[in-house]
């Protein structure tokens, strides 16, 4: 259980890391491998991260030559909640009723502070890095 919840806060991560390079640039087509050596992580870790963030509506894909992904809604549209939820996977639950309303209280919250915070805000931070 931990070592999932772990892959899936690295898809999270991975994913916002994703969004906010295409966000610098968001008219134009970005490969997995330039994006990778970018945030030096793998090709394929990022082709994994284009699936949900493709399946979630946030990018669109293209194969071939020319292929590559851009951000398919305006990064200010674009909350880390939003992310969260397309990419964390299941939430843990125990099974028991009390304790498990608890928890989505808390994921609920959780989304909407993390919505707070636009993939747009992030890219301004990243072009001042």
């Amino acid at each position: 259980m931990v070592a999932c919840f772990m892959a899936q806060n690295g898809r999270f991560g991975l994913s916002v890391r994703v969004l906010g390079f295409l966000a610098l640039a968001p008219d134009s087509m970005h490969t997995s491998a330039t994006i990778a050596e970018s945030l030096k992580t793998s090709p394929v870790m990022v082709r994994r991260v284009f699936s949900a963030l493709h399946k979630a509506g946030f990018i669109v894909q293209r194969k071939g030559p020319q292929g590559g992904a851009k951000l398919k809604q305006p990064a200010k549209s674009i909350g880390l909640g939003d992310v969260f939820s397309a990419t964390a996977g299941v939430w843990p639950a125990t099974g028991e009723k009390p304790v498990d309303a608890v928890m989505k209280k808390i994921r609920e919250d959780a989304v909407k502070a993390m919505n707070e915070t636009t993939i747009a805000s992030l890219a301004k931070k990243l072009k001042r890095a």
